[in-house]
Order: C-alpha cells, then structure tokens, then sequence
C-alpha cells in the first residue's frame, strides 16, 4: 500500500514548480500525469505532493432543479459544476482528474492559492467537490520567492481563510444571479420579439452602472457647444529668445473688447511691472496598487487593462515581482527594502540608481493610503530576472513596476514656477514658467515622469522689452475629454465598481458586445439603447448605488457581521421585481433594442434574388413555428423558401453556389465553428460542407 503523505494544491503549474522546488528538502520529483505535472517530496523526512489547479475548476451554473426549461429566466438556484463540462474549458478536466486521483491517499491537504477571494473560492470548491473535505491548512504568500514561500509553510494557518471564502462565494453568486438572469432577459426580448436572430446582449450590476458612466460623457460631449472666444499674444525678445504673452484676461468672450485691448497697445515696448517666484515640491509617487498599474501601462504603452494584468500575472509566476492582484498603496518593511535594492542593482540599466538609494538611512517608502488585507503594494522581488529573458511587453512592465519602487524611496523634486507681469500702454501681460530646481524622485522614473519645462531668463522691474508682434487669436472652447481604458478604471475604482481583479474583464466585456469601441472610449449605438431600455425599464441595475449596497454588504459578510444567505435572499427578492418588470414589457424592450443593433444586421442584409422569380430573398420567422427561414419577397406569388439552422446567426457572403446557384451564408453559432453553406439542402455540396 502506497505511503499517505500531505497534498499541495496550486492555483497554477508554476506556483507548484515553485513552491516545491521551494520548501522541499532536496529537488522534488517530477511526475507527468495527462500531461501534467505535479511534484513528490519531502519535507523534514515528511512526503508531500504538489499537484497544481489551472484557475477555477468549477463554475456557478443554473441548476436543473426548480427553474425554467431551456435558456430562460428568473434562475434563481444556481449549482457549481466542473469547468471541463463546458466546451471552451474542456481541457480543465485534466488538472481536475489529477487532483482528484491523488487526493484519495492523501492523509491531509495545504491551501496554496493565491491569497484573495477568488484563490479561497476555487480551492475551497476543489476541497469540497474533489477532495470530499471542507477545510485545510493555509500558506499565506504576496510573491513566489524561495524565502517567502517557505517562511509561508512554516508559519501556515490552520484552517482555510473562511471570512475571505465566505465573502467571495458571496460575490459569486451575486454576480451569477444578476448577471445570468440580466443576459437572458435582454436576450430574449430581442430573440423573441423581433424578427432577428440570436444576437446575445448582456448586463450586470458591475458592467450596466460602469456604461452608464461612459454614456454620461458621451452624452455631454454630444450636448457641448464650442463657444467662441479671442485671445491677445505678444510676442516678445529677451536677448536672442522670443516668448509668446498672453494677456492677462486669457479668455475674452467678446471680439469687440478684443479688439479695443488690441488698438491701445500702441506702444512697441513692454515693461516689467512686477516678478514673483514661488518655490514647490512635488513628492514621490504611491507604490503601484492594480488600478494604478493599469493606468499607467496604459498611458506609456497603450497596453489594455485586461493585457497588462496577464503580463503581470506572468512576472509574478516567475518569482520577479509581487502579487498583481492588490489595492494596497503601501509596502511594509516585512519585504526587505534594502536586500530587493541589492538585487535590483545588479542589473545594469538600474546599477547607478540604486547605489543613490542605498546611501540613504533610513529607507522610508512614500505610501499612500489604500489597504488590501491580504497583499501589499505591487513590488519587484529580491529574485530578479536578467532582462533579456523578458520579451519587450514583460519588459516594459517589468520597468515600470522597478522604477515606480525606486521612486517611492526618493526625495521629492524642487520645481520653481515664475510669473512675470509686464505693461503694454496699461494693459497687463503674462508671462508664465516653471523649471525643476532638483528632480528628486523623477531620476529613477526618467521616461515616467516627464514635465513641461519653461526656463525664463532673469528680469528686473522696469525692463523694457521688444514687442515683435501683437495678435488677436481666435479659438473655440473644446468638449470634455473622452475616457481611455486607463481613466475609466481608476473611476470604476473610486466608486467602488468591481474588484481589482474584475474591472478589466468588465471593461474588456463592454467592447466584446460592441457596447463601447475605441482607444478614446466612445459608447456606440448599441450601448446607449441598452443603457436607455435599463434605465426606463429597471434603473437600479445602471445605478451605482446597486454595486456600491452589494460592496457593502459583502464587507458585512466578510467582517462576520451578517450571513452569506441572507444577502443572496434580499438580492433574490430584488432581482425578481426587476425581472417581473422585465417580463411584463418584454416586447417593447425588445423593439428598442432592435434600435441599437446596426443597420447592417442580418434583417437587413441582402440575401440575393430568387431563382424562381427574381426577386430579394430577405430574413423571414415563421408564425407558426417560430423560427427562421429564407424566403421570397415575393410571396405570396412566389412560395419559395429555404431551411436555416436553428439558433444561429445569419450573415451573407455575396457568393453564390457554383453546384446549385443559390446564395452562399455564413452560419455563425457562440461557442463553435463558423462555417459556410449554401441555401439549397438538396445541393451535392451538402456532403462535404466547407469549414472556415
């Protein structure tokens, strides 16, 4: 009989590499299983196998208990099932049968997830569902470095992180609820009630209200108005420099007085009336919180929110930086600022930088003031990566992250503004610049920290000047800026929409349904109706209040003040008085939807001529049966018809077939291969249908 020994579970094969090669006494065994592979050894004479997940293995589903047959709504009992059930995570399975087969001679098993919500939820649902028990010791770790993963062995809780799984699973079901019931609904009222195909239209309490937002500044940019307005410029020399002025009033909003201000500088000199200077500093930035890294990958490399968490997720699999998953702004002295300097100085583009750094005693971090109980700020660990083993996306956030850590450390920068008020005939001009006296923190972020640099030469009161040139400009006021992927979320993040590991899905969901488009986030047509039909037919979902109440409540749950059940039955009660809503006007939600769905959808897309007749085949539903088919314009002169496969999309190709000259469509289906097909089902071609 095979000898029992502690299981590991991993949230991914990585993390089990790492924490086996970490804490066991000599070089773990590498056993391949399905093509996976898990790792035997032992610690302190003690055997141990480590055998890694793949993400979540299970999903919450709608149960086929007490709901409604078919792809319907309300569901309110919801199940977890294994993520291999589904077609697009079938290659799960293995991961899941690997854990199962070595959890039946395991004599007790090792939470090692990665410490969050979403970490306790999917190794409690293997526990239970795989593992058959509800409870397990708990390696705590922010990064996956050797020192830290065995300080997180020796000193593992006992039990899992309940108040954390209880939160999260809390979360789950909300999401479910909302989401599945939100999806169906908008769904079906445009399946059922207009003549078009599946088109699958989706919502929930974090994606309507996040919408909602982004249409509100579509909205007042739509509204805006430009309003005219004139400036005066003089254009000045000091010595061989010339300076553009700008007279005091930097906005006039009537060309008349423009024009009066203009005629009474008649004098070709200006004189200096009056210099202030004023010193200021500007202080280190925070440590790297998820939604600041985000933003910032953003704006330096146009890098999408949900791509730069994926990049970061591979660094922290490495071992090079800290958990990518946190809120917090703040870096205790726990993570050994001194010794991760050390390292980073032996990499050579950071060499000089550090050695500035560690002159300084003592090394205090400027924080800002956001927590995360489980992680701190992101941070670059002491094991560091030679460069040229990152590709350039690996890099740059690599870069970003050990600059923002150097820069955290440093003084803050001196900058001067100067403000030089000079008379022309009376009338006062401006004459603006700042300089940095000492960069301070900005030498270790270089490329990061750019600022406007206006050097002025020095003045004196009374010093006249040359006027080359005097104009009037005449401008318009300019409409608010868009949204980018990086702004929004740090909106999402101050109203507390989503998580920091949910928003970028969130964001990235929004333009899959083509709800929003564009670097510069516009909203389409699409978007604002949906956003129109929530907020007419049920407001609380586009509502921020809904998310920010749940946010609350799971707090609630997670502090022990109120039960998970609870919150889940008065988020049910609630959801089915916006679904009965729902119900009840499901036929004209579904004609407004209809009027967001672009004019080159399949209702309206040419299906080429009859063969009988000649006239346009065109989309038809049948009455009677309720699904669609290709017919004649002509009827009822004309019966012909043709067969579509159920619950696809339909789009034309423009072709025809060479065997039966009927028109070639394109079959589209959520989840499987699009493929090509012609309209006649009596054509040789049907024998070997062409897949894209």
């Amino acid at each position: 009989m095979a000898s029992k020994y502690t299981l590991i579970i991993a949230e991914k094969p990585d993390a089990a590499r790492r924490i086996s090669e970490a804490i066991a006494d000599k070089k773990p065994k590498y056993i391949k299983k399905r093509g996976i592979t898990y790792y035997d050894f032992t610690v302190q004479g003690k055997r141990h196998i480590c055998v890694p997940a793949a993400g979540h293995l299970f999903i919450l589903t709608p149960s086929k208990e007490n709901n409604p047959k078919g792809w319907n709504y309300p569901v309110f009992n919801l199940e977890w099932v294994p993520t291999y059930t589904k077609k697009a995570t079938a290659w799960t399975e293995k991961y899941l049968r690997n854990i199962q087969d070595l959890s039946r001679n395991a004599s007790d098993f090792i939470d090692a997830a990665d410490v969050d919500t979403e970490g306790e939820v999917l190794l409690f649902n293997i526990l239970r569902f795989i593992c058959n028990v509800k409870d397990a010791k708990r390696m705590k770790f922010s990064t996956l470095t050797r020192e830290e993963l065995r300080e997180s062995y020796r000193k593992m809780s006992p039990t899992i992180l309940h108040s954390t799984l209880e939160s999260g699973l809390t979360r789950h079901e909300l999401d479910a609820l909302w989401g599945l019931n939100l999806t169906r609904a908008l769904t079906l009222a445009l399946k059922k009630h207009v003549n078009r195909g599946f088109t699958l239209l989706s919502t929930g309490r974090v994606q309507g209200p996040t919408l909602a937002i982004l249409l509100k500044k579509e909205l007042q940019i739509r509204k805006f108005k430009p309003k005219p307005f004139w400036q005066l410029v003089s254009k000045i020399k000091v010595g061989k420099i010339e300076f553009d002025v700008l007279y005091e009033k930097e906005k006039i909003w009537d060309k008349n007085e423009a024009t009066v201000i203009l005629q009474s500088c008649n004098d070709r000199t200006a004189t200096v009336i009056n210099i202030k200077k004023q010193d200021y500093t500007q202080n280190p930035p925070f440590p790297f919180n998820t939604t600041d890294l985000q933003s910032e990958a953003y704006r330096h490399f146009k890098y999408s929110p949900k791509q730069t968490l994926q990049i970061a997720e591979r660094l922290y699999q490495r071992g090079i930086i800290s958990y990518p998953r946190s809120n917090s702004q703040k870096l205790p002295p726990i993570i050994k600022y001194k010794k991760i300097l050390e390292a980073i100085s032996t990499l050579k583009p950071y060499t000089f930088l550090v050695s500035k750094l560690l002159k300084k005693t003592p090394l205090i971090p400027n924080q800002g003031k956001l927590t995360d109980p489980a992680h701190p700020a992101i941070y670059p660990t002491f094991e560091v990566s030679e460069l040229k083993k990152l590709n350039l996306y690996q890099k740059n956030i690599y870069d970003l992250i050990i600059r923002r850590f150097l820069s955290v450390f440093g003084s803050p920068m001196l900058r001067e503004s100067n403000k030089v008020s000079l008379s022309i005939n009376g009338n006062i001009f401006i004459l603006k610049g700042t300089r940095t006296i000492d960069p301070g923190w900005t030498i270790f972020s270089e490329k990061y920290s750019l600022f406007n640099e206006r050097t002025l030469p020095d003045f004196r009161v009374g010093q006249a000047l040359q006027i080359l040139e005097l104009n009037i400009l005449s401008k318009e006021t300019k409409p608010p800026l868009r949204y980018n992927q990086g702004t929004i979320l740090k909106i999402m993040e101050r109203k507390h929409l989503g998580t920091r590991s949910t928003r970028a899905n969130i964001l990235q969901t929004l333009y899959d349904r083509h709800y929003i488009e564009g670097k510069s986030v516009q909203v389409t047509q699409l978007g604002e109706v949906v956003v129109n039909v929530l907020e007419e037919f049920c407001s609380i979902i586009s509502s921020e209040k809904l998310t920010q109440n749940f946010e609350e409540e799971m707090d609630r749950v997670y502090k022990g003040e109120k039960k998970r059940i609870a919150v889940i039955n008065e988020a049910q009660q609630l959801l089915k008085a916006v679904l009965k809503n729902f119900k009840n006007n499901e036929k004209q939600i579904g004609k407004k939807l209809l009027e967001g769905l672009p004019k080159s959808g399949q209702d309206q897309q040419d299906f080429g001529k009859c063969s009988k007749c000649g006239n346009e085949l065109k989309l038809v539903r049948s009455k009677r049966t309720n699904l669609f088919f290709i017919g004649c314009a002509g009827y009822p002169g004309c019966t012909n018809s043709y067969p579509l496969p159920h619950n696809a999309q339909i789009k034309t190709t423009g072709k025809v077939c060479k065997k039966c000259d009927t028109p070639i469509v394109r079959i589209i289906r959520r989840g499987q291969r699009t493929y090509e097909m012609c309209l006649d089902l009596a054509c040789e071609t049907k024998k070997t249908w062409g897949k894209l």
